[in-house]
C-alpha cells in the first residue's frame, strides 16, 4: 500500500490525466479532483473495474492506486451500475460551469463521488444538493458525504423531488426530455446539463444513442448547445415514449451541432426543429 504522501500525489497525477483526457483545460476542476479520495466512495476493495472488452475484471488487492486511472468502477455490477467515467464528467463539469458560491443540484448522486468533486467547485460558501432515486446507493451517498457541510443528500426521484433555484443543474443519467421541474427551477442566468438517451443507450455504449447537451436560461428563454455524445445508465423518473421516438429520429440527423434552444409547449415547424416532441423541441437558430 501507498502511503498517504504517495497516494496524494497519485491522485494529482490521476486529477492531471484526467483533465488532459477530457479535453479540457480548467485548473479548479483538475484541482478539485486531486481533492476528492475516490476509495472513500466506491467501498471496500477489491474492485470490479471494467475493461474494454471483456467486462469486469476484479482488482488483485485493496491498494486504491487501481482507482486512480480513467476507469468505471463497478457499484452494482450485476445492473450495470457503474462509479462514472472520469474524463466524461470533466468534460461535462467543465462545459457547466460550476462557480464558488453557488448551488448546484446533482441528479443522479450515486454514490455521491461527483457530488463531493461539485462540492470543491462551489466552494464552502457554495452548496450541493445531491438526489439519488436508489435508496441503497443514497444511504451510501449520505455516509460519504457526512463531512461535508455544504452537500445535503435527498433520496427520491430527482424528476419530482423539489429544490430551492439551482445556479446548476447536473443530470447525471438518460432522459428522454427535460422534466419541467429542471427548467423551472433553474434560475436567471443558471445551466442545465441534460443527456438525452434513447432506448438503445443503456448497456450498448457504441449505439452513441445519446447526446448531451448544455441548456441556459435567460429569462423565459432557454439556450441549448451540443455538448458530446453520452452512454449512461437511465434516468428512472424520465423516460416517455413520445420523446424518446423523437429523439431516436433526431440522431438519425447529424446537426446536433446547429441546435441553439430549447422550446417548451406547442413545437416549431419541422423543418425548424432538430428533435420535435409533442410539447418541447430542440430547434436551429
Amino acid at each position: 500500500m501507498l502511503s498517504d504522501r504517495d497516494l496524494a500525489l497519485v491522485r494529482r497525477t490521476y486529477a492531471r490525466q484526467v483533465i488532459f483526457a477530457g479535453g479540457v483545460a480548467n485548473p479548479a476542476l483538475e484541482t478539485a479532483y486531486a481533492a476528492v479520495p475516490r476509495e472513500a466512495f466506491v467501498g471496500p476493495g477489491p474492485w470490479p473495474i471494467w475493461r474494454w472488452p471483456g467486462g469486469y475484471r476484479t482488482t488483485p488487492d485493496a491498494d486504491p492506486i487501481y482507482l486512480y486511472a480513467d476507469v468505471l468502477v463497478g457499484l452494482v455490477p450485476e445492473r450495470g451500475l457503474n462509479n462514472g467515467q472520469p474524463s466524461g464528467h470533466a468534460a461535462w463539469l467543465d462545459a457547466i460551469g460550476i462557480q464558488r458560491g453557488g448551488h448546484v443540484v446533482h441528479i443522479g448522486a450515486g454514490v455521491g463521488y461527483y457530488s463531493a468533486i461539485m462540492a470543491e467547485l462551489a466552494g464552502p460558501a457554495g452548496r450541493v444538493t445531491a438526489i439519488e432515486f436508489d435508496p441503497g446507493l443514497a444511504q451510501r451517498a449520505r455516509a460519504n458525504l457526512a463531512d461535508r457541510p455544504n452537500v445535503a443528500v435527498v433520496q427520491g426521484d430527482g424528476a419530482l423531488v423539489d429544490f430551492d433555484p439551482a445556479d446548476v443543474i447536473y443530470v447525471n443519467a438518460g432522459a428522454t426530455r427535460p422534466a419541467d421541474l429542471w427548467l423551472d427551477r433553474l434560475k436567471d442566468g443558471g445551466r442545465l446539463l441534460l443527456p438525452l438517451t434513447t432506448d438503445r443507450n443503456f448497456p450498448d455504449a457504441s449505439a452513441l444513442q445519446g447526446a448531451v447537451f448544455r441548456i441556459d436560461r435567460r429569462g423565459e428563454d432557454f439556450l441549448a448547445r451540443w455538448v458530446s455524445h453520452i452512454a449512461v445508465f437511465p434516468c428512472e423518473g424520465m423516460r416517455d415514449a413520445a420523446s424518446e421516438q423523437a429523439l431516436a429520429e433526431a440522431l438519425k440527423t447529424p446537426r446536433w451541432h446547429e441546435v441553439t434552444r430549447l422550446v417548451r409547449g406547442a413545437p416549431p415547424p419541422v423543418e425548424a426543429c432538430w428533435l420535435r416532441a409533442p410539447d418541447w423541441s430542440l430547434t436551429y437558430g
